[in-house]
């Protein structure tokens, strides 16, 4: 592990090096237009109000996304499916979530970042929400499969959408936030999973809890969304 940490670290910085350079310096295109004296504004708000907003979202999108991953072999051993098919289904939720990152990414470059984190959280509630009906093995295949398309470009899109939202000379202290927050989302959805499955002794009602937790989400995204097309619509 040590090694490995210590190659990471060395060909992230190589790479960093080589291609990293200083973003040129431009307006977003959100900003809202403003007198001298007024003070700057994204999507009509407050700029530190949308943030708490991209913030909370990436939180919430978090604490679903990760309750599959951290359960799943647990919970197909309930269902009496065994530990090695429970562990080759983790393997193609994240092989399906690792292919399927890269057409977000081409999708992210046509619709951009916000209505990209809007797509996916639909489809990872849709995809939430069927492992509350699936009991059989292929079922679960299928709906492990279907859930890595849907979480896979969330986080990337959410921080796409904060470089959007956000001047450059801001992205090196929000970019970090915005991943901070989902990594505690991660930690949070794994035990939260964890704690409910103790109480109640089954997976229904974590997995429910993921899906509440996933529809706030979707409730912040849809409110950026819709401000960000209004303040489209002002512009033409």
């Amino acid at each position: 592990m040590l090694g490995f940490g210590i190659l990471e670290a060395c060909v992230v910085v190589t790479l960093a090096a080589l291609f990293l350079r200083r973003a040129p310096e431009q307006r977003p295109f959100t900003v809202t237009r403003r007198t001298p004296t007024e003070p700057a504004k994204v999507l009509g708000w407050p700029p530190n109000l949308v943030f708490a907003a991209l913030a909370a979202a990436i939180f919430l999108c978090c604490v679903p996304m990760s309750m599959p991953q951290s359960h799943l072999v647990a919970f197909c051993s309930d269902l009496g499916i065994s530990k090695a098919h429970g562990a080759a289904m983790l393997s193609v939720l994240l092989g399906t979530a690792f292919l399927c990152r890269q057409i977000w990414g081409l999708i992210a470059d046509r619709i951009g970042g916000l209505q990209t984190v809007l797509v996916g959280s639909v489809t990872q509630a849709v995809t939430m929400s069927a492992f509350l009906f699936t009991q059989d093995e292929v079922g679960l295949f299928t709906v492990s499969a279907a859930f890595g398309l849907g979480f896979s470009g969330m986080i990337p899109a959410t921080v796409l959408a904060g470089r959007e939202l956000f001047p450059p000379s801001e992205a090196h202290w929000r970019i970090p936030t915005l991943l901070l927050w989902s990594g505690c989302g991660m930690a949070t959805g794994g035990w939260l999973a964890g704690i409910l499955y103790d109480h109640f002794g089954y997976y229904a009602p974590a997995f429910a809890t993921g899906v509440a937790v996933n529809l706030l989400n979707l409730a912040i995204i849809l409110t950026l969304v819709g401000r960000q097309h209004q303040i489209t619509a002002r512009a033409y």
